[in-house]
């Protein structure tokens, strides 16, 4: 089976996905991540019939394939998804490390059937000031009991602690 004989396979399967899951009180994405090995982990959107904003397809199959790998790294797999990932799926991909992302429609196609996430993919590109939803850093007084590196130091003392 060439390449592009695989690609297509994965993508139909995500558009598949996305279809059924219409009918199913999805939204109407699906996405596949594949390993090496060929292995294939599915996600469909469920937002709305979860109340999960974070449930995008493929944030779902990150966490389908993570859960059944036992891993939280997925290099060396590719995501297939029904649609160009928006900004908070490409971050899920990024810090799953998958090395490739490949779609089928685009993000014009998205926002023709109302999701449009333009303001999303905008966001990092305004000026601070300009931006939608504040975001600031607030510098906190110091005190004996909690500051703001407390955490990091922590992370950094614990002996046992699993990089990532």
């Amino acid at each position: 089976m060439t390449t592009t004989t695989k690609e297509e396979q994965f993508l139909s399967s995500a558009i598949s996905l996305a279809t059924d899951n219409v009918h199913n009180s999805g939204g109407p994405f699906g996405a596949l991540i594949v390993t090496l090995d060929g292995r294939a982990f599915e996600g469909a959107n469920r937002v709305t019939a979860t109340n999960d904003p974070t449930a995008h397809a493929e944030v779902m199959a990150i966490r389908n394939a993570c859960t059944a790998l036992e891993t939280f790294d997925l290099s060396g797999s590719t995501l297939y998804t029904s649609c160009e990932p928006c900004p908070l799926c490409l971050s899920a991909a990024l810090w799953a490390r998958v090395d490739a992302v490949v779609f089928a429609a685009d993000r014009n196609d998205a926002a023709q059937a109302g999701f449009d996430d333009a303001v999303f993919y905008d966001f990092f590109a305004t000026p601070v000031e300009d931006r939608i939803m504040p975001v600031r850093h607030y510098e906190l007084t110091p005190s004996a009991e909690v500051t703001a590196l407390a955490p990091f130091e922590a992370w950094s003392n614990l002996v046992a602690r699993v990089d990532y």
